[in-house]
């Protein structure tokens, strides 16, 4: 085991009061552990809440600590029983970023996490860690715009090819483009799943997802599912609870939930994570202790966020759906039986969240109508947050993407997505109502 992934294991919280996990016979929630989960007041002056550590760098106590935590850093000797791992440097970890990670495992049930700066220092971090030269990812469309840059253009230049297929198109789609690979679908290291899709909402089937990659793995070299669970959250669903190998967010979206942070996560198995903590510290990607601490006050509201925008998303949908100005709504909460992604979103979604993609009757000029006119919903990129925001992924979020290659994927220039916040459902209803009417 190399000296970085040493470093990167380092726990700042062992007691056990830091690690209360259960009362009597009972398992606490996760809304609960937010609370305090992997801190100790103890260990910060009693504060209830955890202190900003704004440092780069940790004194040692002694010349002979610091050795006995180099010995162990560097791989020069096994830790002994009992004995915890010192900071060192931030680069390599940090109290505030240590007990952030351990937080975040708590809601998709994870054994390690590691958290950026961005989400797609996440992605970015993670492709490049699980991908080497020659490689294919096969990955799902939709995603979002600076993933597809990254894919074909950036990796591209590194040697490795990008397959999409259709999200639409469920499995069959997924099973035609591996078909379409031919020989080179013995290249496959990584299907990568955005699901829901951005902006369209379309449903990729996890546990598919799954078996395929144990269909494509090599004796010498297993095919890794990566899904991009911004959209839903940990909330409302849990990929590595279904067979992915690995799960990431843009924590600037509903787990941050306020605009005021960018940062990312990554969550998975302890193996697969100590080597993408690796390309973290070497390419600096990961996040502050100012990031991690805002990270863990919005933590606290996750569940109470989100469960409101889930509310009021459903009344906002059903408006658009009613709305004789609105040709199509994409939301999950509309889906029937008879949709052929109904079986899917049973199975892994536990609600349809708070996100809608609707299309004006019209096209670019009317849905830039429509955007031009909100007062209270913002004219802004980004999503999840308190505030109910909405975009034109044609030409602001998907801009990057080829305008046939956008209307392949369903994304039209009528299109408008929409984020809902916290806000009085019937106050958004007004809004887009008298949006409508300037349509």
């Amino acid at each position: 085991m190399g000296p970085v992934v040493r470093r990167a294991r380092r726990r700042y919280s062992t007691s056990m009061s830091e690690h209360l996990r259960r009362i009597g016979d009972r398992d606490l929630r996760p809304e609960s552990l937010m609370m305090s989960y992997g801190f100790d007041p103890r260990r910060s002056e009693g504060a209830i809440k955890s202190p900003i550590f704004m440092t780069s760098t940790f004194a040692f106590r002694t010349a002979e600590e610091g050795k006995r935590f180099f010995e162990v850093a560097y791989g020069l000797r096994e830790k002994e029983p009992k004995e915890e791992l010192g900071l060192i440097y931030s680069r390599l970890n940090n109290p505030d970023i240590q007990i952030l990670e351990e937080r975040l495992c708590v809601w998709d049930g994870a054994e390690a996490c590691a958290s950026f700066e961005s989400g797609m220092a996440a992605i970015a971090t993670t492709l490049l860690a699980l991908l080497r030269p020659g490689d294919v990812v096969l990955h799902s469309v939709p995603v979002y715009g600076g993933t597809d840059y990254l894919l074909y253009h950036i990796l591209a230049a590194w040697g490795v090819t990008a397959k999409g297929f259709r999200a639409c198109d469920g499995t069959a789609g997924m099973q035609a483009a591996l078909a379409e690979l031919g020989e080179d679908a013995s290249r496959v290291a990584v299907v990568f799943v955005e699901t829901p899709a951005n902006p369209t909402n379309d449903l990729v089937d996890i546990r598919d997802a799954v078996e395929l990659a144990k269909g494509a793995s090599r004796d010498d070299r297993r095919v890794r599912v990566v899904v991009d669970n911004t959209f839903l959250g940990p909330l409302w669903q849990q990929p590595l609870q279904h067979g992915a190998d690995l799960v990431v967010y843009s924590a600037t979206k509903f787990l941050g939930g306020h605009s005021d942070v960018i940062a990312g996560a990554v969550l998975g198995a302890q193996e697969l994570l100590e080597k993408i903590k690796v390309h973290r510290t070497i390419l600096g990607t990961m996040c502050g202790p100012w990031t991690a601490w805002l990270l863990m006050r919005s933590l606290e509201t996750l569940k109470l966020r989100m469960t409101s925008m889930m509310k009021n998303a459903r009344y906002v949908a059903d408006f658009l759906a009613d709305h004789p100005k609105v040709d199509r709504v994409h939301y999950l909460g509309h889906l029937t039986e008879q949709h052929p992604q109904w079986q899917t979103y049973r199975r892994q979604c536990l609600s349809p969240g708070s996100m809608i993609a609707f299309e004006v009757r019209g096209g670019e000029a009317e849905a830039f109508r429509l955007l031009n006119a909100l007062r209270l919903v913002k004219l802004a990129v980004s999503l999840g947050g308190t505030e109910s925001l909405a975009e034109h992924p044609a030409t602001m979020t998907h801009a990057d993407i080829a305008v046939d290659d956008q209307r392949a994927m369903g994304i039209t220039a009528a299109m408008v997505r929409l984020s809902v916040g916290v806000e009085h459902p019937e106050d958004v209803i007004a809004d887009l109502k008298q949006a409508l009417d300037a349509v």
